[in-house]
């Protein structure tokens, strides 16, 4: 058990405060000897709350001390926006204060952030006012889409993390005017292996730097680590060591954002002093080796344009976990030699959906696959107090529920509040558990959305003990703007926070009458990794909107990235597309896709609107802005278009094509007609062929580099398609 420490009580007050933070200065070096980190809580009126953290702060002569918070509230300077902590990923600091008490409230996201940042024998200082987590703080302005504000939220968040936080045995507490209490600190662990690898600080580091360095063709290695195990440090050395082993060679990088590997450039800088930098992006060596940083929307596009990738080629993906599983398997496919890494437990996205999800891609296309795993800390030792905490508040280990073998039809889905899940922590970290393991960017905010965010409604399928979830289904309200404000959203005069569907489809499409309709938008949807398949989103999707619909919600509608397997599970349950993006997500590099429902008459109004209006643009926009959308989305997003039976002339172009000598190009718009009208009939083993007949028709990607081979395997494309349909031409008009 710890034990407090009060001050003398007849010390004036400034005086017991120094005193505490003398201890508390002793207790952080006593952290240091067994290589531990601690969170401190220090909770009361903010002015005195900052005095006592400056009490602190000049008790010791931290490393790099850093201040989060308000700079005009701060009582020194300089001092960082929470907004800004993502920016002190990579570097150590041995005080962390983060001011939770003033103007911008708790980010969880910086919170989980700044924890890494904090070196052996450092501390992370939580300051909050006294009544915190009985009401929702600044920070909650960013949860409040139009028209809530953020004083009217609920704070169950808040109050989950209040309430551990008061009964962790691992937090230090300081409370303003009180006594401070200090965990009883274990014995030290074991000292850890050797290793003979100067540059690698662990064992665990220096295996990763070998295996990279060795990476064979068509056996890709995927590292996976939590925060801390020196994941990027080792792509860094590996990349330092291949540049100099290698002559007039180019190595890939990318990653969700260039911040995230910014450490494997300055570990490569610090290895090679040879190195010319050129931007941020890109480091070159005299002996003509490269090291290139691409964003996933530009390396796709340029594998797709045949410009990157083929043999020889190596790729190494950093935070792969925040990239979707169908852009890591094409890169898959481009690059012989292609590593991947990811944080398992992370503020930007989980690691663990990750390796569930491309483990079956990767035992079909590269079964000689390795896994290797970062397990010891570098930073700090293991046993760390500051990282058990912020785990367990963060929920950065939310279990997987138990699984329920498939029997016969599932029971019914059942609807919670978000007041219900927060008062049942066990059902919350199961279900926080099921999201973070379906999801490819699961962070610390999205567990106070889940919680707190306005107009969310929850739906869950439950096994047959009622405790753990197989399903879950967390939408969010949308629409019913006044007439007015539409009108000035549709015009880009207005846009208020939030309504994701209504307001793009009112700004991009002109319509109106989206944002003046009442939506229900899918946020989240996940089933348990082990039955998947089972018809359990369908079943959940189906009873909620049912319960839309009695609610007198007109339109349910989705976003997400445009692949080919998840716009078939939204068509197959008669969702239409009602926009495409225009620009490739840098961080997926995908498309994004809207695709709605009508739930009663005024919704099918809408959607009879937004309908036509994606019609008419589709083959616009395939053409040219979207001239490198996948030929599998293609394909599927032809069934948009308006159904015409094929015509005379029609028939008898598409019939010289296949068996003829018709030039193809001239006769692109019956070409165009035949894949409109295949992709509303069952084409069995021409499914690929209706694909590629598609890209060509309407974005006019050839079959092949040489014209000959190409014209020729466009001609037995059009024969597949055109016998799979078995398509005639309609009477002609007397």
């Amino acid at each position: 058990m710890g034990r407090p420490h009060h001050a003398e009580p007849t010390s004036p007050a400034g005086t017991a405060v120094a005193q505490q933070a003398a201890v508390l200065a002793s207790y952080a070096r006593r952290l240091k000897r067994r290589g531990w980190r601690g969170l401190v809580w220090l909770n009361g009126a903010p002015e005195q709350a900052r005095q006592q953290a400056l009490a602190l702060w000049q008790a010791l002569d931290w490393s790099a001390p850093l201040w989060i918070g308000d700079g005009q509230q701060a009582p020194i300077a300089p001092s960082l926006p929470s907004r800004k902590a993502r920016t002190r990923l990579g570097a150590e600091h041995q005080l962390v204060i983060l001011d939770a008490s003033g103007h911008q409230g708790l980010d969880p996201d910086a919170l989980g952030a700044l924890a890494g940042t904090v070196s052996a024998g450092g501390l992370l200082v939580l300051v909050t006012p006294a009544t915190w987590g009985s009401q929702p703080d600044p920070d909650y302005a960013r949860l409040a889409d139009h028209p809530w504000p953020w004083e009217a939220l609920s704070a169950h968040y808040l109050a989950r993390l209040a309430c551990q936080l008061g009964e962790s045995n691992a937090v230090i507490r300081w409370p303003v005017g009180g006594a401070l209490w200090l965990p009883a600190l274990s014995k030290r662990q074991a000292a850890a292996a050797h290793w003979n690898d100067a540059d690698c600080l662990t064992l665990d580091q220096a295996s990763a730097v070998s295996a990279l360095v060795k990476l064979k063709r068509r056996r890709p290695l995927v590292v996976t680590a939590d925060r801390g195990r020196g994941k990027s440090a080792a792509l860094g050395i590996a990349c330092a060591r291949l540049l100099q082993q290698s002559g007039d060679v180019e190595f890939l990088l990318t990653a969700p954002r260039l911040s995230a590997v910014e450490s494997v450039f300055s570990r490569v800088a610090a290895l090679c002093p040879e190195v010319t930098q050129h931007g941020h992006a890109e480091v070159s060596l005299p002996n003509g080796s490269r090291l290139r940083f691409l964003p996933p929307d530009v390396l796709t596009e340029q594998i797709e344009q045949g410009t990157l990738g083929g043999s020889g080629s190596m790729l190494l993906v950093d935070e792969a976990a925040a990239i979707p599983a169908s852009l890591l398997a094409r890169w898959l496919v481009a690059f012989p030699r292609i590593a991947f890494a990811t944080t398992v437990h992370g503020y930007e996205g989980s690691g663990r959906g990750f390796a569930l999800r491309f483990r079956d891609v990767l035992d079909r296309q590269a079964p000689q696959w390795r896994e290797l795993t970062l397990q010891t800390p570098i930073r700090w030792s293991a046993g760390d107090p500051l990282e058990a905490v912020i785990q367990h508040l963060l929920l950065l280990e939310a279990p997987l529920p138990k699984v329920e073998p498939h029997q016969g039809e599932p029971p019914p889905s059942m609807v919670i509040s978000q007041a219900q899940l927060a008062e049942q922590g066990t059902l919350l970290e199961k279900l926080f558990g099921l999201l973070v393991q379906s999801h490819y960017r699961t962070t610390p905010s999205d567990l106070r959305q889940l919680l707190d965010g306005p107009g969310t409604s929850l739906r869950m399928v439950l096994g047959s003990d009622g405790a753990d979830p197989q399903a879950v289904l967390i939408t969010r309200e949308e629409g019913g703007f006044e007439a007015a404000l539409a009108e000035q959203v549709a015009r880009g005069e207005r846009r208020p926070q939030g309504h994701l569907l209504a307001q793009s489809l009112a700004a991009h499409c002109g319509s109106r009458e989206a944002l003046t309709a009442r939506w229900r938008r899918v946020a989240r949807i996940a089933a348990h990794p082990q039955r998947r398949r089972e018809g359990l989103g369908r079943q959940l999707l189906e009873e909620d909107m049912v319960s839309a619909a009695q609610h007198g919600i007109g339109l349910y509608g989705a976003a997400f990235g445009a692949e080919a397997s998840l716009l078939r599970f939204w068509l197959a349950l008669g969702f239409v597309p009602v926009r495409l993006g225009i620009t490739r997500e840098a961080a997926t590099g995908e498309y994004a896709v809207m695709v709605a429902k009508s739930l009663n008459q005024e919704g099918q109004s809408v959607l009879s609107e937004l309908t036509a209006g994606f019609a008419a643009s589709l083959p616009g926009l395939l053409a040219f802005e979207l001239a490198t959308l996948p030929a599998s989305v293609v394909a599927l997003l032809l069934t948009s278009l308006p159904g015409h039976p094929l015509s005379v002339a029609e028939h008898q172009a598409i019939h010289d094509v296949a068996y003829a000598r018709r030039d193809p190009a001239l006769a692109r718009p019956a070409l165009q007609a035949l894949a409109r009208e295949a992709s509303r009939q069952p084409l069995g083993e021409a499914q690929q062929a209706h694909q590629q007949l598609a890209s060509w028709a309407y974005q006019n990607q050839p079959f092949a580099k040489a014209q000959k081979e190409a014209v020729q395997r466009l001609r037995q494309a059009v024969q597949q398609v055109f016998e799979a349909c078995a398509l005639f031409p309609s009477e002609p008009e007397r």
